[in-house]
């Protein structure tokens, strides 16, 4: 009989890298009535925003938001800063740089892919060569993933910047945190990041539905030099508008920007650093356990370096179709859901079940980690997937301040 019966009743966990677990307080903040779109309320709380929107950014720049998922995010940084016929050099660590890069060649926009693969992160001498290169200024951004969220790579942003200044280059840098902001540590304007965009579903914990673009002074006066802008994708009259509707394009994302006020409300009351700090602790006691895992010879981390990894997901591998087989079992038999391995091989192939991911971003603390974790163990065990013991206890001592990882 107990091979018949299944765990997953209650509460299923959603551990996948975004969209992330919902805060009880940004839901209860979006259960109401549709509100006045037009005055009270609503409008005045909207005007908090930008300013507490900056400040998880770190920025005292501008910040336009759209009702739009990341991809149109990237098609507001590219149409605001880009016209038909200009280049652009896109570093790549994963599948989401090859993503921005074809949405900038849909555009019109020339395009100089540098490779990096799926397990290594940026290599600036490179980048620096290619800008020095280019002494015809044909090159107008570069377009930096922060983190990968199909690769788990965290690449160094700061160090983009100063490949850019080492080569003397006017490019502006462009920066996707959609997986990062509010999870791994992030400064846009000590880092010298002239557009950055980003998503409200990951570590900012609101359902998904809006995305943001974050400009400095320099970026906006490139904007002031494009013959044309879209009207809808237009971040001018969205930073600084004359009328509330102009935040928008038109009608206001109404409960999602109830959702947001909420997020906003509880990392303040956390702390930036603090949020930072948590995240890397439970990114830590997760690769313990991971590593321990890893000594049966199945389960491997994509990234081997603790330096290169994202706080916000973490990219593992098993021998195809064993990766899909673990993540069916959880989700029928614990209510635990695990991430696809988005982008590591084709979805048609059989090599496509040999990875899955795990999300650890935004509302999650000590006892969800170690739930997931005391799941996959289970898992492993469940399916007799070949795996090293003392995991858990690896990723316990980390949480309790003993052992790094």
């Amino acid at each position: 009989m107990r091979d018949s019966v299944k765990l997953s009743s209650g509460r299923s966990y959603l551990a996948i890298p975004g969209p992330s677990v919902m805060p009880d307080a940004v839901l209860q903040a979006m259960h109401r009535a549709s509100p006045n779109i037009y005055a009270g309320e609503l409008v005045d709380m909207t005007a908090t925003l930008p300013g507490d929107l900056r400040r998880v950014a770190r920025t005292a720049h501008h910040v336009a938001i759209y009702i739009a998922n990341g991809h149109g995010a990237w098609e507001a940084a590219l149409s605001n800063t880009l016209k038909p016929g200009d280049k652009v050099l896109v570093p790549a660590s994963g599948r989401f740089a090859f993503g921005w890069s074809e949405m900038a060649e849909a555009l019109g926009i020339e395009i100089e892919i540098l490779d990096f693969g799926m397990q290594s992160p940026f290599d600036p001498d490179r980048i620096a060569d290619v800008l020095r290169a280019d002494t015809a200024g044909q090159i107008k951004a570069v377009l930096g993933v922060h983190v990968d969220t199909s690769t788990s790579i965290r690449n160094d942003i700061s160090a983009l910047r100063a490949a850019i200044d080492a080569a003397g280059h006017p490019a502006l840098l462009m920066a996707d945190c959609i997986a990062s902001l509010g999870c791994d540590r992030f400064e846009m304007d000590a880092w010298g990041v002239d557009v950055m965009v980003t998503g409200c579903q990951k570590g900012l914990m609101v359902p998904a539905g809006m995305s943001f673009v974050f400009f400095n002074d320099k970026a906006a006066e490139v904007r002031a030099t494009l013959p044309r802008v879209s009207r809808y994708w237009d971040w001018v009259p969205r930073a600084h508008p004359e009328w509330f509707y102009q935040f928008f394009g038109g009608t206001a994302p109404t409960h999602h920007l109830y959702g947001l006020r909420a997020a906003l409300d509880l990392i303040h009351a956390e702390g930036i650093e603090q949020v930072w700090a948590r995240h890397e602790i439970l990114a830590r006691a997760i690769w313990a356990a991971c590593a321990r895992w890893s000594e049966g010879g199945a389960l491997a981390m994509n990234v081997t370096d603790p330096g290169l990894r994202s706080h916000a997901v973490t990219a593992l591998r098993l021998p195809s179709p064993r990766a899909t087989e673990l993540r069916n079992w959880l989700e029928q038999n614990l209510g635990l859901t695990l991430g696809i391995g988005l982008g590591m091989a084709p979805p048609d192939s059989p090599e496509w079940h040999g990875f899955f991911r795990l999300g650890h971003m935004g509302h999650v603390n000590g006892h969800m980690i170690m739930g997931l974790l005391g799941g996959i163990d289970t898992g492993l065990k469940a399916l007799d997937l070949p795996h090293g013991t003392g995991a858990l206890d690896a990723a316990s001592r980390i949480l309790a301040g003993g052992d790094a990882a």
